[in-house]
């Protein structure tokens, strides 16, 4: 039970921190030239975190504890990957299908970041469940 709980809140706490430096600064006028007449100023907070308390359950257990499981730090962040291409192009795809203001460079580099970011976070999920298991 401790190395779910340390996968995902190593998973969460990484996918956050990172996607909040992506989103509020590394990339925040590129998003905002892409596709800023659809941005809600500010953001709902509370969707935004639940958001990533379910994104980062479904990394943990779709990829980090698979993962674990087979003792594969390379599974951890190709998995991570995978999943993130799926996710992060599920959401782009659908929303340059049926959105105006969307663009297909927002989705190309959208869909990179995702992939990116839940292969890192997925890494560090598995990271710290790993440390903590070999320190006990």
């Amino acid at each position: 039970m401790t190395s779910l709980v340390l996968a995902y809140t190593g998973t969460l706490v990484a996918f956050a921190l990172l996607d909040l430096v992506w989103l509020g600064y590394v990339a925040r006028g590129f998003y905002q030239s892409q596709v800023g007449a659809l941005l809600r100023t500010p953001p709902r907070w509370w969707a935004a975190a639940l958001l990533y308390a379910i994104y980062a359950a479904g990394i943990a257990g779709f990829v980090v504890v698979p993962a674990l499981d087979a003792g594969s730090f390379p599974r951890a962040l190709v998995a991570g990957a995978a999943f993130g291409l799926v996710v992060y192009g599920t959401y782009d795809l659908t929303n340059l299908a049926i959105l105006r203001g969307w663009t297909v460079g927002a989705a190309v580099v959208d869909v990179l970041w995702g992939t990116a970011v839940t292969a890192a976070a997925a890494a560090a999920g598995f990271g710290l469940a790993r440390l903590a298991a070999a320190a006990a």
